[in-house]
């Protein structure tokens, strides 16, 4: 028999006026519980570059060395030649402090140790089970804002005791499964993060990378799709744009795809095997149609606008009619819904990019987009804080990256002074979005506004050097476009003196610098040439004039990164990424340079947004300014 599997791990101070009231057999088991907690025992899940996932106890004297001989017996392989990552840290030193509870571990094979005859990361599933102990449905966090979903888990849990099976999805490039409960009512969708596109246990043929290098987004690895759907959750305060709750969770089952070796050939019809995954898990909400079945003018102006505001500020990448959801409200007997309908944003795994990507922003043609923000909009987006944004996403996803958290305050930030400023929300759109000019993607007005702000930056007389403290832990910040099979791991150097200044940091370490590039040098000048002819053609453009002037004949142009290359022989995706440039990055910046920066993009931003407004001036026949809604 299954069991749903909740741990609880209790604080002393929760307990502190009830001692008195508990005797006998009742106290000495909270004794117990509260000496557990306070000997730092943790328990994490140990997911294998191909997928699979071990749930491993630790106590106060487990350190690196000892969970990876611990993890060579379960997977029965050397680990000796791999690296233990959580988030952007290589663990090492034997250090596991940073580790939270019901954390997720990559356990990664080196660059150097990589071949075609090492062996895959691929133990025997069935054996795997024997050796962990944590239940079907493990949500890995134990925040309030996850309760209702623990109460699906249980619903799911009852459900799988009486036969009641998952259906796999059968739309996108994923693996996804409708969970469902003893009615056999879907309630929940699962995406594991090893059935991503390109990850080794895509079931529909889009394989090719391991779980860390680059994806379907270049910015966006392998694997990370799962915590960017929660993070979207967690950022959408008061529910205001109605994501539905999701959270990471370890969870079990036969259902899932176990590709067979290397080739990539779904193993499921030779044998049941039960698999443990780290998965995305996300309330199911029944719904009517899409967006992309539905015309747009009868959407609300609210629900519009309060969807974008979330996109603005994770920099979504992959807004499109398939992942709005529309719920009709005329059908529930209330007077004055007849016709009125509701919005329900998901997908939202492309957010969050370590880079400053390219959005995509469907309604931002939509005539909704380009009526004013009303009052309620404006102080939801005043009282916004990037700042605690951080704090509370470092906090209950800890393996998110800090180049995620940068690109989060940036464009909190700008939407913020935009709005203020009197933009609507198309205006907003246009300017994170690029052009394409004679064939040739062009940085957009926020890329240019940061560009300008790190030449700004860089030339400020106070950035008088300090001597830099060479950190004792690797991080992994950017990403290697060009050789998909790099290492991410980098040398961090911290600046002692921003670790009190920088409201942006965490304290613990600036980006590392990008190690072994494939790009020759033939090909560096050649897309070096391409950008100049597209900043040379936007210096002349009256859409960027402002800023254009101020550059002067000191800018430095940033390099293009070629993000397209080919993979494998087998199906795979590579012919759908796009050729993309990174105009502007951020994560080589040290902490102190990325607070002047941040400064300098304040600056440079009225300037930008009255240019804006002049544009719009001048073209008053906007879509949809004549609309009524």
């Amino acid at each position: 028999m299954m069991a749903m599997a909740v741990f609880k791990s209790p604080l002393k101070g929760e307990f502190h006026g009830e001692r008195k009231k508990m005797e006998g057999k009742q106290y000495k088991q909270m004794n117990h519980l509260l000496q557990k907690h306070s000997t730092g025992r943790r328990r994490v899940f140990v997911q294998t570059e191909t997928g699979c996932v071990l749930g491993v106890e630790l106590d106060r004297n487990d350190n690196v060395h000892t969970v990876k001989k611990r993890l060579q017996v379960a997977f029965n392989f050397p680990t000796d030649e791999s690296s233990l990552t959580f988030g952007d840290m290589v663990l090492k030193n034997d250090d596991l402090s940073a580790v939270r509870n019901d954390s997720p571990l990559l356990l990664k094979r080196n660059l150097m140790h990589r071949s075609s005859s090492t062996p895959c990361l691929s133990p025997n599933e069935n054996d795997l089970q024997k050796k962990d102990r944590s239940g079907p449905i493990e949500i890995l966090s134990h925040s309030s804002c996850f309760l209702s979903l623990k109460e699906t888990a249980k619903d799911i849990v009852e459900a799988m005791k009486i036969g009641v099976e998952p259906v796999l999805v059968n739309g996108g490039l994923g693996g996804a499964y409708y969970f469902r409960n003893e009615k056999g009512q879907s309630v929940a969708i699962v995406k594991p993060t090893d059935e991503e596109p390109f990850a080794p246990n895509n079931p529909k043929g889009f394989i090719g990378r391991s779980l860390g290098d680059p994806g379907l987004k270049p910015s966006v690895r392998v694997g990370e799709t799962g915590f960017r759907e929660v993070a979207a959750y967690l950022l959408d305060y008061d529910h205001f744009a109605n994501v539905p709750p999701t959270a990471l969770v370890k969870i079990t089952h036969s259902v899932f795809n176990v590709n067979d070796g290397v080739n990539g050939n779904n193993s499921r019809e030779k044998k049941k095997l039960v698999s443990s995954k780290i998965a995305s898990f996300q309330k199911f909400v029944a719904h009517d149609f899409d967006a992309s079945d539905h015309g747009t003018s009868s959407f609300p102006v609210a629900s519009v606008h309060r969807i974008g505001i979330l996109d603005v500020r994770i920099l979504n990448t992959d807004r499109h009619g398939g992942n709005l959801l529309v719920k009709k409200l005329d059908d529930d007997g209330v007077v004055g819904r007849f016709g009125q309908v509701e919005l329900i944003p998901i997908d939202h795994g492309l957010c969050l990019p370590e880079t400053l990507e390219d959005p995509y922003f469907e309604w931002i043609h939509w005539p909704q987009a380009s009526i004013p923000f009303s009052e309620e909009e404006l102080d939801y987006i005043q009282n916004l804080d990037p700042v605690k944004d951080c704090d509370m996403l470092r906090r209950e996803l800890p393996m998110i990256r800090e180049a995620c958290l940068r690109v989060l305050v940036l464009c909190t930030v700008f939407l913020k002074e935009a709005a203020s400023f009197g933009l609507c929300l198309s205006e907003i759109g246009e300017m994170m979005t690029r052009d394409f000019r004679a064939g040739e993607e062009e940085p957009s007005e926020l890329e240019m506004v940061c560009i300008e702000a790190k030449r700004l930056a860089a030339e400020q007389e106070c950035l008088s050097p300090i001597s830099d403290l060479e950190g004792e832990t690797e991080f992994q910040f950017d990403l290697d476009y060009d050789d998909l099979e790099s290492v991410y791991d980098s040398k961090t150097q911290t600046d002692v003196s921003t670790f009190a200044k920088n409201p942006f940091s965490n304290g613990r370490s600036s980006p590392g610098k990008l190690e072994g590039s494939s790009i020759t040098e033939e090909e560096e000048t050649e897309e070096e040439a391409r950008l100049a002819r597209s900043l040379s053609k936007l210096s002349t453009s009256r859409k960027k004039n402002n800023l254009s002037s101020n550059m002067g004949s000191n800018f430095s142009k940033p390099p293009r990164v070629r993000t397209e290359k080919s993979l494998s022989s087998h199906k795979s995706a590579n012919v759908q990424l796009p050729v993309g440039a990174n105009f502007v990055k951020l994560t080589d910046m040290k902490e102190v340079e990325w607070v002047v920066f941040l400064e300098k993009f304040q600056e440079l931003l009225e300037s930008a947004f009255a240019e804006r407004k002049s544009m719009a001036l001048m073209n008053r026949q906007r879509l949809g300014t004549s609309c009524q809604f």
